[in-house]
């Protein structure tokens, strides 16, 4: 399957969340979904050579890695170093709108410099073989969207970016908060949509308040060539992932959240064994079981008995009897 093709559905790279644990997690419960890395800045592998940062696990493929930055000498040696590493497709952060990212001069501040971000796409193409695709909003501050996201388009995609991830909120860099910046700005669709039927020959995924499975099918239904799903993805990851493979992908089977939860019990026993802690691994799956009859135990078990240091993959199997339980009385 093509690269493009399981960008039909995708989980959004989002900082803290987004590990090699999450996405292994992930990949357990999706066969197809394109997962993305948390953001990595090309400072940190250029000049840090914090080169554990790509680490990851064969596994996780198909995986994106998203990289952050406003140099194009240097975004093209960390693409280098990212495909080097194996991943299947490298992206441009163009629409994080925090403090931190904003005094680095690069994320949603972009959106003001196309040509910059061109001349990083550019450069980007040419340290990497894998293909490399932007996420942007539809626009920052006073900026109006109906005339800069075409601009935007028209001027990266000249420089060879055929896939854009499109987050269909502008992004306030002063006055709102990061995470003010997920919810307030109002989700205009339409635009994007429109972005889809001006631009026929680009790859335009959407994201921005997706919640359910149902809605990614409504998108691709629609006609954008791909979703991208956030943090309904992490806190609900078997409502959105556990059957995507058989509706957005039209292929394999439903994964079933307790043969998963057994699956993560050897990960942790494997982490475990190489120095790491169960709550590492452990935080992401406290939405294993959301909406289900013993939710509410599995989290709670989960999170006061992984946080001790001696603890192993026999809390999740005790919060899965706990659970099991929860079902079978609710039967």
């Amino acid at each position: 399957m093509q690269i493009n093709q399981h960008a039909r559905l995708s989980c959004a790279p989002m900082m803290d969340w987004t590990d090699r644990h999450c996405r292994y997690f992930h990949r357990l419960l999706s066969q197809r979904a394109l997962l993305y890395t948390e953001m990595v800045t090309a400072p940190a592998l250029v000049r840090g050579q914090a080169m554990h940062l790509l680490d990851h696990s064969p596994v996780e493929h198909p995986v994106a890695l998203q990289l952050g930055g406003s140099d194009p000498a240097e975004l093209a040696e960390a693409a280098r170093f990212g495909c080097e590493a194996g991943y299947d497709e490298i992206n441009l952060n163009v629409g994080c709108p925090s403090d931190r990212v904003q005094s680095g001069a690069f994320g949603a501040v972009l959106m003001k410099d196309p040509g910059l971000v061109a001349e990083c796409v550019s450069a980007m193409r040419s340290g990497s073989s894998a293909e490399v695709t932007v996420k942007c909003r539809i626009g920052v501050d006073d900026q109006e969207p109906n005339v800069v996201l075409p601009q935007f388009l028209a001027r990266v995609s000249s420089a060879g970016c055929k896939r854009f991830i499109i987050h269909a909120r502008k992004a306030w860099l002063k006055g709102l908060s990061p995470k003010e910046n997920r919810d307030v700005p109002p989700l205009d669709y339409d635009l994007v949509a429109r972005m889809r039927q001006e631009f026929p020959d680009l790859h335009i995924s959407i994201n921005g308040g997706i919640t359910t499975l149902e809605q990614a099918e409504e998108f691709l239904s629609a006609g954008f060539d791909g979703v991208m799903v956030g943090r309904a993805a992490y806190h609900n990851p078997a409502d959105i992932l556990a059957q995507a493979d058989r509706r957005i992908f039209g292929a394999g089977e439903d994964a079933d959240p307790f043969e998963v939860a057994h699956l993560m019990m050897t990960y942790v026993e494997e982490h475990i064994a190489q120095g790491g802690r169960l709550h590492q691994v452990a935080r992401h799956m406290l939405g294993l079981f959301a909406g289900r009859p013993g939710a509410r135990l599995w989290r709670r078990h989960i999170s006061e008995a992984g946080s001790r240091a001696d603890a192993g993959p026999e809390v999740i199997g005790e919060a899965l009897d706990m659970v099991q339980s929860a079902s079978r009385a609710a039967a």
